[in-house]
């Protein structure tokens, strides 16, 4: 049975009711019926005092533990490689054992961790709007070879480059609702799904080759350009990947616009099929540690030695991780900013 359809007043309500509320974590629960609804747990002032302290460049692990842990979370949709032999579970499974709440990774309907590349780019950029709509935050995306390629493609989707509208789609019930517009949770006002900007995008491993062996002719000449509806974007590539057709080089990532983009580049001990499997390194004390130090830039921790530097996945898991990190607490930020601002009573 398809998502019940609310008036637009009732939209705006439920809408400015997920910002008002600050959720400590939206979790899709079953109502009457069919009608799921989000619910979303506030946090005490305190709480938000703490978060608002925060430096979202430099999150210790326990300021995830004593704080983030007590704030809403942007969804995280990992995505997988095209042929998944290893799937993004076993990365997401990272992601929760560093600290990420499990429930804001796992798709709400079937439980999976990760998506498959198979999925339509067009109905993900719906899905991510209507998540957006009921839980205040965008969610990100991170992606593994092809899956790399779908989270470009749905920032080229939301830039409006293959339509000047997207179908909101909602991933309950798994259809297509009958409008092109959210209600949008920071202004209250009717927005289009075209142009929401998701806050951070990572691409792992993801090549031109797969794209023309697979016929994926439109995303040829975009694969590398990143258009602004991405907010902050990470490449991570290696030099010499001949499954992503790199041969001593790897072609950089550019913004066409206003989008921050960075490339890493992959030590050649990593594999590209393998670069899922991080789980491991979050409980692997040292590992866990030099993780949660570091920070891309000057002030990095040193490159890894001893046992760490033969651990083929640290580079590209600390990366994301300290981007993850950096994301939620900018996200809970702002949702405690637009609720202090609306400063109205929770109806």
């Amino acid at each position: 049975m398809p998502f019940p359809r609310l008036s637009p007043a009732r939209e705006l309500r439920r809408a400015t009711a997920v910002v008002l509320a600050v959720a400590a974590f939206g979790a899709i629960a079953e109502g009457a019926g069919d009608r799921h609804v989000l619910e979303q747990a506030p946090i005490d002032t305190a709480a938000e005092e703490r978060l608002l302290a925060l430096v979202p460049e430099r999150i210790s692990e326990r300021d995830v533990r004593e704080v983030l842990a007590r704030a809403p979370a942007p969804r995280i949709i990992t995505l997988d490689g095209s042929v998944p032999v290893v799937t993004m579970a076993p990365f997401a499974e990272f992601l929760v054992a560093m600290g990420y709440p499990d429930e804001r990774i796992r798709d709400p309907n079937g439980g999976a961790l990760s998506y498959s590349s198979s999925i339509d780019a067009r109905r993900l950029a719906g899905a991510m709007a209507w998540y957006y709509e009921r839980e205040g935050m965008m969610p990100v995306l991170i992606g593994h070879s092809q899956g790399g390629m779908v989270a470009i493609r749905v920032l080229y989707e939301l830039a409006g480059e293959f339509g000047d509208s997207i179908p909101v789609w909602n991933p309950i019930s798994g259809a297509a609702e009958t409008r092109t517009t959210i209600v949008d949770p920071r202004t209250g006002a009717s927005r289009p799904v075209v142009g929401l900007e998701v806050p951070y995008v990572a691409a792992l491993a993801t090549g031109k080759l797969p794209r023309i062996l697979l016929g994926q002719w439109t995303m040829l000449p975009r694969l590398h350009s990143i258009p602004d509806t991405a907010e902050e974007f990470t490449g991570f590539s290696f030099e010499w990947d001949p499954i992503a057709g790199n041969f001593g080089s790897a072609e950089p990532y550019r913004a066409t616009g206003s989008a921050r983009v960075r490339n890493v580049i992959l030590p050649p001990k990593a594999s590209h099929l393998a670069l899922p499997l991080a789980r491991e390194l979050a409980l692997d004390p040292a590992a866990r540690d030099w993780i949660n130090r570091y920070a891309p830039g000057p002030g990095t921790p040193s490159p890894p030695s001893g046992a760490l530097a033969d651990l083929p996945n640290l580079l590209h898991a600390a990366d994301i991780w300290y981007s993850v990190k950096k994301h939620w607490c900018l996200e809970a930020q702002r949702l405690v900013r637009g609720a202090r601002k609306s400063a109205a009573p929770l109806q």
